[in-house]
């Protein structure tokens, strides 16, 4: 009787199943539409049945294969992650190597500032609103007057040599690695270069995307002048423009603690002080601290006594103790190393991604 209601469901359901061979019977098992529907009366039965493959729609089908697409993008995009965080770990290393052999810690921290320093937050079009895009490598930015010694960023003024010369020494480092942007590789030998000469640890994010030609470098005049008639009002009209503010534009100031200005270059300063005249590097210049390869608050030690006549002062320095806003913050950064390290940290970061257009587009991190 079991078998002949067995054979019964057989019927009804011929092909839902796949069967399976019974070892103990010696022939094909009974197939059904469902296993909910077999006899209570069959285990043995029951046990040898198995599902078959799932036979989906033409939607879910697609639906599927939409997802295995959009898994494998994803570890794709993970795994190039993954290999450009690896290759900018390396160049790190290689910067740390040539800050150690060349000192060049104060133009490589420009060299990341002057190329996001261009950045203009009321223009959302990229590359047009300028900013860490890695146009500075071209010849019709590098000649801009506030790269060639007119005017410029954070009241450092450079030749188009300086910068030049700052290239040259990243260059090959872009060579080794070519899968590193050039936008990357400024911020992170400018964040390097501050770390190295014992300033804190800048929390970057990498992954900028480069400008592909000099048709796309921002237009000139977006930096600041060292010694404009009302100095405050020129750096809130410059830093604003960049979404900074006035704790950020004072504590951004501090990294004049390294570096020399020469007057031969940018019409200030002396040409050599007890500080400069023996190098490292060329001898020669006025530096705005002793220890001109070191990073720490002395900036605004130095500053805010004026004791020392072989240190510099231009007046976009003196002004951040003689605007009251901005002496808030001045003075506590002369007090307080710690709180000036934790700010600066912080403000760095924020000027390194002004206008830069990230891929993946939230970017991503080399530690932690």
């Amino acid at each position: 009787m079991a078998a002949q209601r067995l054979a019964a469901l057989h019927a009804a359901a011929p092909s839902a199943f796949s069967s399976t061979s019974s070892a103990s019977h010696g022939r094909p098992a009974a197939r059904s539409s469902t296993t909910a529907l077999l006899p209570v009366a069959l285990p043995r039965a029951a046990a040898t049945l198995r599902a078959a493959p799932s036979r989906l729609l033409p939607q879910e089908a697609k639906a599927a294969g939409s997802g295995r697409s959009v898994m494998c993008m994803a570890s794709a995009a993970s795994a190039a992650v993954a290999s450009g965080a690896a290759e900018l770990k390396a160049a790190r290393e290689d910067i740390r190597e040539l800050l150690k052999t060349t000192h060049c810690h104060p133009i490589l921290v420009r060299l990341g500032w002057h190329d996001s320093g261009t950045y203009d937050k009321n223009i959302k079009e990229w590359p047009q609103r300028g900013g860490a895009n890695g146009s500075l490598r071209f010849d019709v930015e590098l000649k801009h007057g506030a790269n060639a010694g007119n005017i410029t960023f954070s009241r450092f003024r450079f030749l188009v040599a300086w910068l030049v010369n700052a290239l040259k020494l990243v260059q090959p480092i872009k060579d080794k690695y070519p899968n590193i942007s050039y936008a990357d590789l400024f911020q992170l030998a400018s964040a390097t270069a501050i770390e190295e000469a014992g300033g804190p640890k800048i929390p970057m994010t990498y992954g900028r995307i480069d400008v592909t030609g000099p048709e796309q470098c921002p237009p000139e005049g977006k930096l600041p002048d060292a010694g404009p008639s009302a100095p405050a009002d020129h750096l809130r009209k410059v830093f604003y423009r960049m979404g900074l503010d006035d704790k950020e534009i004072v504590v951004l100031s501090g990294a004049h603690t390294l570096g020399r200005s020469r007057p031969e270059r940018s019409g200030w300063g002396k040409p050599e002080t007890k500080y400069t005249k023996n190098g490292p590097g060329a001898p020669g210049g006025q530096s705005w601290t002793a220890e001109w390869l070191k990073f720490d608050n002395s900036y605004f030690k130095e500053i805010k006594e004026k004791r020392d006549q072989d240190l510099l002062v231009l007046p976009t320095d003196a002004a951040l103790f003689e605007d009251p806003t901005f002496k808030v913050y001045a003075e506590k950064y002369a007090e307080d190393q710690e709180a000036f390290f934790k700010d600066y940290a912080g403000a760095h970061a924020k000027l390194s991604n002004l206008g830069a257009k990230f891929n993946p587009p939230e970017g991503f991190t080399l530690d932690g």
